[in-house]
């Protein structure tokens, strides 16, 4: 999902940021420095949110607008964007003992689930085929009971009025989250009334499938997270500003000083985002956030807003959306079940030209800001702290909050984006700012974070440039974490999964002693003695590479037996590589392949004793032992 709303937010990622200039820490091969409190403030009235919009637009906007040569986005990232709770992520799920069982999306925390490609409740699996069409398949008859095209119409060239990207399952609802294409991804619409970009669908399959709602918002989708039957869906937003045409004007000052004078004269609604909510007999209203409900952190931008909206997916409609906004941007999300977290890493500032009279680049050691929200009700969320650390994110797995503390693990660097180092920082809720508690640092210096995960009290950090030290780190003591044990092996891993106690599966890229990848690996780790990590077993395949590397939905561990399943791409062929995790070893099982050479397979699943894989070509179920084909539904 994280690439497709990637997609959605390009455009957005160059136009956003903070605008006042922070203190550069220190280089990273000193202990990186305390995370300074960043304090959360409210305006005193919707003049006032005007006013701070304009100052801070015009401190960040260049001779080109706010996206042009002096807002490019430079990543020094490299990264394609605990089995209880104690061990995060999606268990097997059922009922009684001795029902079927069956495995859902694999999360990062349990009981929150994320938007993904596939959803089952155990019998019936809901995915998305053709680019939007919304498909019921019953898992027991092997056939599917129910279509829906969500793309709408389209016009007279063919374009579709909609995109579907992923879905969210909750009873007979589901909640497909996507976009309205007739926006072409252009920066201001031309029709000023109506909003054009993220949009959610309300669809009933209690029995043929029906729509129930759309709501459409300005922005980009970040991404979404449900507690029951409750979506929060962040969506980040920019201002629809109409800059003069400064081609002619003869340097980059004067083009500026026009820029800052389009910003002066722009009313407060070109930064509000506008939303339209549509219900099941077509009736739509219009409207507009609400400026007196709008928060900014102490240091912020006039180049974003993040929004979080909520949704009931058992009411009859979807509504407003409740929303609450705060003036920053943000691409990571996070969530616990009583907090979500939004994090803003600003990677675009650390190569920005600022002095556009010296015309010589500036470069900003990283900075990460996060924003809690309380969602520990039904209702509308609370925004309740702000908090900054330094370097920037791998991803939602490297924060994880445990009895109140926030873990953060960022890679950091110089002021020329050189000497990386990791750390890890811990958080805690203060009145509104979230405050450092300790600190860690010195993690793989020279080298850069390439998968975490926290479980319980203990912390794992994978980070590589030619040989993979996986660290292990106590957490038990809030002000006083630290490193406790290292395995220095080759290869990386870049997602890890617990695998019951004292074992860890790593799934990323075996390596020579230089560096260089040599295919997908899967290893399995003895992490009971935190002192003494070492790995117990591997599989590797020459020159291939798997989805799960990068997106852990894409991952499916089935304890039960020790399944294991990724997608995998090998020497021009696509397929599901299927493992058997046993307590000291990992063995394969086979592969499964779906009709056509190139077919790639994204997701897996566990239904009883079926092993589904999911793919654009349809659904193939095979025994989830033997592997033995049960049956193949085209889409």
């Amino acid at each position: 999902m994280k690439r497709a709303f990637a997609l959605l937010g390009a455009v957005c990622v160059c136009l956003s940021g903070c605008t006042a200039d922070k203190p550069r820490p220190a280089p990273a091969s000193a202990a990186p420095q305390p995370a300074p409190a960043l304090k959360l403030v409210a305006f005193e009235s919707c003049d006032d949110l005007l006013t701070g919009l304009r100052t801070a637009a015009q401190e960040a906007v260049g001779p080109w607008g706010l996206g042009g040569v002096w807002g490019g986005v430079t990543r020094l990232n490299g990264a394609t964007d605990d089995a209880a709770r104690a061990a995060g992520g999606a268990e097997a799920k059922g009922a009684a003992p001795g029902a079927e069982t069956f495995s859902g999306t694999n999360t990062h925390e349990l009981g929150v689930d994320e938007p993904d490609l596939v959803k089952t409740d155990g019998k019936r699996i809901v995915t998305l085929a053709r680019g939007g069409v919304l498909t019921i398949v019953d898992a027991a008859a092997k056939r599917v009971t129910g279509e829906l095209n969500l793309t709408g119409a389209g016009d007279a060239n063919g374009k579709r009025a909609a995109t579907a990207m992923s879905l969210l399952l909750s009873g007979d609802r589901v909640l497909v989250l996507g976009y309205d294409d007739r926006a072409g991804g252009a920066i201001v619409p031309e029709d000023a009334h109506m909003p054009m970009g993220a949009q959610v669908t309300l669809v009933d399959i209690a029995g043929t499938p029906k729509v129930l709602g759309r709501y459409t918002t300005d922005g980009a989708l970040v991404d979404a997270r449900q507690v029951g039957s409750t979506a929060r869906v962040v969506v980040r937003s920019t201002p629809r500003l109409r800059f003069p045409d400064t081609s002619n004007l003869k340097d980059d000052e004067a083009r500026l000083a026009a820029n800052r004078s389009a910003i002066a004269a722009a009313p407060l609604s070109d930064w509000l985002p506008r939303w339209s909510a549509e219900d099941a007999a077509g009736k739509q209203t219009n409207g507009q956030f609400d400026c007196a409900s709008v928060s900014r952190p102490e240091r912020y931008s006039g180049t974003a807003m993040l929004t979080v909206l909520s949704f009931d997916l058992g009411g009859p409609a979807l509504g407003g959306g409740d929303p609450v906004t705060v003036v920053a941007d943000g691409e990571t999300v996070y969530a616990n079940g009583p907090s979500l977290y939004v994090a803003n890493d600003q990677r675009w500032r650390v190569a920005r030209p600022i002095d556009t009279a010296k015309r010589a680049p500036r470069f900003e050691p990283p900075r990460t800001q996060l924003f809690k929200f309380d969602i520990s009700g039904a209702g509308k969320p609370r925004y309740v702290a702000s908090g900054e650390v330094p370097g920037w994110l791998l991803n939602q797995y490297s924060m994880s909050e445990w009895d109140g503390n926030l873990r953060v693990a960022t890679t950091d660097a110089n002021e020329r984006g050189e000497q990386t180092s990791s750390s890890v920082y811990v958080l805690k809720q203060d009145g509104g700012r979230l405050a450092e508690t300790g600190h860690v640092g010195g993690l793989g210096k020279g080298e850069r974070i390439y998968s975490v995960r926290f479980i319980a009290t203990l912390g794992y950090v994978v980070t590589f440039r030619q040989t993979d030290p996986l660290y292990t780190l106590d957490l038990s003591d809030p002000a006083a974490p630290k490193v406790v044990g290292e395995l220095k092996i080759t290869g990386y891993s870049a997602y890890l999964h617990p695998a019951g106690a004292g074992r860890l599966i790593g799934i990323g890229q075996e390596a020579t002693e230089r560096g260089r990848v040599q295919g997908t690996q899967i290893s399995l780790f003895d992490v009971h003695d935190p002192a003494k990590p070492t790995r117990l077993a591997q599989h590797q395949v020459p020159k291939s590479s798997s989805e799960a590397e990068f997106d852990p939905h894409a991952f499916l561990y089935w304890p039960q037996t020790g399944l294991l399943v990724v997608p995998l791409f090998q020497d021009q062929e696509a397929g599901a590589l299927v493992l058997t995790v046993g307590d000291k070893s990992v063995a394969p099982a086979g592969t499964i392949r779906h009709p056509g050479q190139y077919t790639v397979i994204s997701r897996s699943l566990v239904i009883g004793g079926t092993l589904w894989t999911v793919s654009g070509a349809g659904l193939k179920a095979n025994d989830a032992v033997t592997l033995a084909e049960q049956g193949w539904i085209a889409l």
